[in-house]
């Protein structure tokens, strides 16, 4: 099976091969930050074991005509995720406040023109690896419908998709409210997952208060 550096070097190169763009093109050929490498290598590759739908420096225009890269987009379908590494080199030790300001700048269009936003401190790559495994997770969530057991009714199925999406414990009351339905039948639903061991309690003891994911 191919490791981290294999994959990586064969995703790279057909994003080179495969560009038109000469300034993208010409961008790819000097190689990635070692922020972005050091993202892909230690927390989005063992979270998702592939490159697909994702692509670095990617090309987006901003209000002067100009153009900005993206350190990394995921484009499942038509979908617009952009994972920014922050903290490495200018983003942090030598941010000034016009770099400040540009930044802000930058996080604004993109917010405007649809796109989610993720940024990931360097930081948190290197002293918090899961926690940034499981933003991961949440991100990818909210672009693709997850699989789950044919075995479970669609209430059942959408209670788990949308624990994936979250990275703390969820309540009957906000399934409730996700639902549509009565608080009772959403802890029904809820002790039915426990049940199938698919979920488990996270706080409570008499009356349980919050469940997530096993």
């Amino acid at each position: 099976m191919e490791g981290f550096e294999q994959k990586y070097n064969k995703w790279l190169g057909e994003n080179i091969n495969e560009e038109k763009n000469p300034r993208r093109r010409e961008i790819l050929e000097k190689g990635l930050g070692h922020g972005t490498i050091e993202f892909l290598r230690k927390i989005w590759f063992p979270t998702v074991g592939s490159f697909n739908h994702l692509y670095p420096e990617w090309e987006v225009r901003d209000f002067n005509n100009g153009y900005r890269y993206l350190d990394l987009v995921y484009r499942p379908r038509d979908a617009k995720g952009c994972i920014e590494i922050q903290g490495f080199g200018p983003h942090a030790r030598d941010l000034d406040t016009r770099r400040f300001k540009d930044l802000c700048w930058r996080h604004s269009l993109l917010a405007l023109d649809g796109w989610t936003l993720l940024p990931i401190a360097y930081l948190s790559i290197k002293e918090e690896p899961k926690q940034c495994q499981q933003l991961i997770l949440a991100f990818i969530g909210k672009f693709i419908s997850t699989e789950t057991s044919p075995q479970l009714s669609w209430m059942e199925a959408e209670v788990v998709r949308y624990a994936r999406r979250l990275l703390r414990p969820i309540t009957p009351l906000e399934i409730a409210y996700h639902l549509n339905i009565s608080d009772r039948h959403a802890r029904r639903i809820l002790h039915t997952l426990v049940d199938m061991n698919i979920l488990r309690v996270a706080s409570g003891n008499k009356r349980y208060r919050t469940y997530q994911l096993e």
